[in-house]
C-alpha cells in the first residue's frame, strides 16, 4: 500500500530551468516491437511484414510512430521533469521513417517555463544512427505538483 509512503517525484515548476536539456538513446529490440504490437493488436503489415514493406517506398518494416512517441512520454516521467508530471500537449512530426533494430537518440530542451500556468515547455529532437532527423516535436508538459497532506493537522498535539 502506498498510502502515506513518499514518493519520489520529479523537479518541481521553481527547480527548472529555460536551457536544460536532456539526452537519452533508445536501441528498437524484438521484444519491444513484440510487446507493443502485442498490447495494442496492431497488426498494420508495414510493421511487422518484410515481403509487404519491400513493395512501399519504405523498403522494410517501420517501427510503429506511437511506439516512438511512447520513449518520449517514459523520458518526461521518468526525468524531465519526472515523477509525477503529465503531457497536456504535444506535437510531433516523424520526417523520416524508424527502421527496426534502430538507434535513435532523443534530446530533449526547456525552451519555456510559465510558472504562472503551471506549464515547461519541451522541445524534442530525435536522431538515428546516421544523424538524420526522425522525430521532430515540442511538448506541453506540467510538472508535478507539491502533494497535498493526505492526513489533516487533527493529530499535530499528539
Amino acid at each position: 500500500m502506498l498510502l502515506g509512503k513518499k514518493r519520489k517525484l520529479g523537479r518541481k515548476i521553481d527547480e527548472i530551468n529555460v536551457g536544460e536539456k536532456l539526452e537519452i538513446t533508445e536501441t528498437i529490440e524484438d521484444k519491444d516491437l513484440l510487446l507493443y504490437l502485442g498490447l495494442t493488436d496492431d497488426n498494420n503489415p508495414l510493421y511487422i511484414q518484410h515481403d509487404y514493406a519491400s513493395l512501399t517506398p519504405f523498403n522494410k518494416p517501420v517501427v510503429p510512430q506511437i511506439m516512438l512517441t511512447g520513449f518520449i512520454t517514459s523520458a518526461v516521467s521518468k526525468y524531465l521533469p519526472g515523477p509525477g508530471s503529465s503531457i497536456l500537449k504535444q506535437t510531433i512530426s516523424f520526417p523520416k521513417p524508424v527502421y527496426h533494430y534502430a538507434t535513435i537518440i532523443l534530446k530533449f530542451e526547456i525552451t519555456n517555463v510559465d510558472t504562472e500556468k503551471h506549464v515547461v515547455t519541451v522541445m524534442i529532437k530525435g536522431y538515428n544512427e546516421s544523424e538524420a532527423l526522425v522525430i521532430d516535436g515540442e511538448l506541453e508538459v506540467c510538472p508535478p505538483y507539491v502533494p497535498r497532506s493526505i492526513t489533516s493537522r487533527t493529530f499535530d498535539n499528539f
